[in-house]
């Protein structure tokens, strides 16, 4: 198990919702892996009231450094209903299994953070365009300039929210089971990490592709590389 060290003038404001209080070792007030924990994936988990219901909503996201710009198509009309809602925004990465040597001491290898506020909408065509090239950069990078961008009349019916990064917290546990100096030691047991890698796969046209038209530079690049 790895616990990181902030790195001077790159830290996370420590609030009562984002302080670690348990596993403390496993969280980091290190804004830089943050940042790398939300660059290294696109779909994040939004944790909303709609109508009266917790909802906790899988979209995608994309983020600038101090923003995030997430989709809101399912609780756009409850955020834009009560714009002072408060929401939690999840992003998780499972790294591997840690299989030890007794159930109760196995675990999962990840990296996470959790990011609370007030998302606001963004109604400033600009803005809007620029984060919805945030997104789709996130997702796809080389994307936003070899697509059609969005004209006015899309721009209006897509639902786009901006939250602020200045409140998170992140988690992160690496490394091997924790009971290989403990009494369980003695058993004879196998134990272990089983790692988990995702990856990107060759790319399938579309069927309604009139021509043979190759896949672009951009896309083709990314088959069997890692997906985070």
């Amino acid at each position: 198990m790895t616990e990181s060290i902030p790195a001077p003038g790159r830290t996370l404001t420590e609030t009562d919702r984002t302080r670690h209080r348990r596993l403390r070792e496993q969280g980091s007030l290190d804004r830089t892996e943050l940042d790398a924990v939300l660059a290294a994936g696109f779909v994040c988990h939004l944790g909303v009231t709609v109508d009266g219901t917790v909802r906790v909503v899988p979209t995608v996201y994309g983020s600038d450094g101090t923003t995030l710009y997430f989709h809101g198509s399912v609780a756009s009309r409850s955020l834009v209903s009560s714009p002072g809602a408060e929401v939690c925004v999840t992003v998780t990465h499972v790294d591997g299994l840690v299989l030890a040597r007794s159930v109760f001491e196995h675990g999962v290898n990840y990296r996470s953070a959790m990011i609370y506020g007030v998302p606001r909408p963004v109604t400033d065509d600009e803005e809007k365009l620029a984060g919805l090239r945030c997104l789709t950069e996130q997702c796809a990078p080389g994307q936003w300039d070899y697509a059609r961008r969005p004209h006015r009349k899309e721009l209006a019916a897509t639902a786009l929210f901006a939250l602020s990064l200045d409140e998170a917290s992140v988690k992160i546990r690496t490394g091997a089971p924790d009971d290989g100096e403990g009494p369980d030691a003695a058993l004879g047991l196998w134990a272990g990490v089983l790692p988990l890698r995702t990856t990107w796969g060759v790319p399938a046209p579309d069927p309604a592709l009139g021509t043979d038209l190759p896949v672009p530079p951009h896309i083709a690049a990314r088959a069997n590389t890692p997906a985070s």
